[in-house]
């Protein structure tokens, strides 16, 4: 579990750099242009981590389930080899995904106006500027992204969910179930708030995005849905809850020793 929340919080923290670092620069120094090529690569690493986080949620959904319903073939399954391959194909994924998209901006030629109407560089946005020929590229989205980058990970993870309320079903004491429904819910909150925002965002053609409400989207979804993360497991999890109470009161005896 802690394997893929370090992949996990890697992917967030890479995510929100990309996206709000061109907007920390322009606060301070009042400059908010951008190059076009460094438009596009913002937008390629975006969608390449985006997709790396899907894959990681769907390959955490695999671990809770062979953690919950195979608990005393884990250590064999899931061992440490299993793990890296799992993480390695979600960030590979997640790149050559994004690839096609990448080459396809390169091409574009025309624009309609230089001024990009979003707080960073993404893929609608653009879309919307650019007087090219779009339609391949929107066709790639809406079938490419949505089912392989997309709709194939929540598959993953809503089998494994299935299967896991189903053995959670079968335990016979309420504390039981409790505990076992406790530890996934942290997963289940990140799921569905990544896949609620990014749903409202991208899965419509680009004639029919509402530009200024997608603006509220990407910020919650580059910005809070970071830091809610972390916030959400440790809250969630007891052996973080330990390590804080016992930290604290580490503090509270130094302080007391030093009066």
């Amino acid at each position: 579990m802690y394997f893929f929340l370090c992949n996990l919080a890697i992917l967030d923290i890479s995510c929100s750099t990309n996206n709000l670092n061109n907007v920390v620069i322009s606060f301070i120094s009042g400059d908010n242009r951008v190059s076009v090529l460094g438009c596009i690569v913002q937008i390629f690493i975006f969608l390449s981590l985006t997709c790396g986080e899907l894959l990681v949620l769907a390959a955490m959904s695999y671990d809770w389930y062979v953690a919950i319903c195979n608990p005393l073939c884990y250590y064999m399954i899931m061992d440490c080899r299993t793990c890296a391959i799992l993480a390695i194909v979600c960030w590979l994924l997640g790149t050559l995904e994004s690839i096609p998209i990448f080459v396809e901006l390169i091409r574009f030629s025309c624009y309609k106006s230089n001024v990009v109407n979003h707080f960073f560089c993404d893929i609608m946005p653009v879309l919307k500027l650019s007087c090219s020929d779009a339609h391949f590229l929107e066709l790639y989205i809406l079938t490419v992204g949505v089912v392989i980058s997309a709709f194939t990970p929540f598959l993953l993870t809503f089998v494994s969910y299935v299967f896991i309320i189903a053995a959670i079903l079968k335990i016979h004491s309420t504390s039981g179930r409790h505990k076992a429904f406790y530890t996934c819910s942290s997963h289940l909150t990140v799921v569905i708030l990544l896949y609620t925002t990014l749903a409202i965002q991208y899965m419509r053609p680009h004639s029919l995005v509402n530009l200024d409400s997608n603006k509220l989207m990407s910020l919650f979804n580059t910005a809070a849905v970071p830091i809610l993360n972390p916030l959400i497991y440790s809250l969630k999890n007891k052996d973080v809850k330990v390590a804080f109470r016992r930290r604290m009161r580490f503090k509270n005896m130094i302080a007391k020793t030093k009066a």
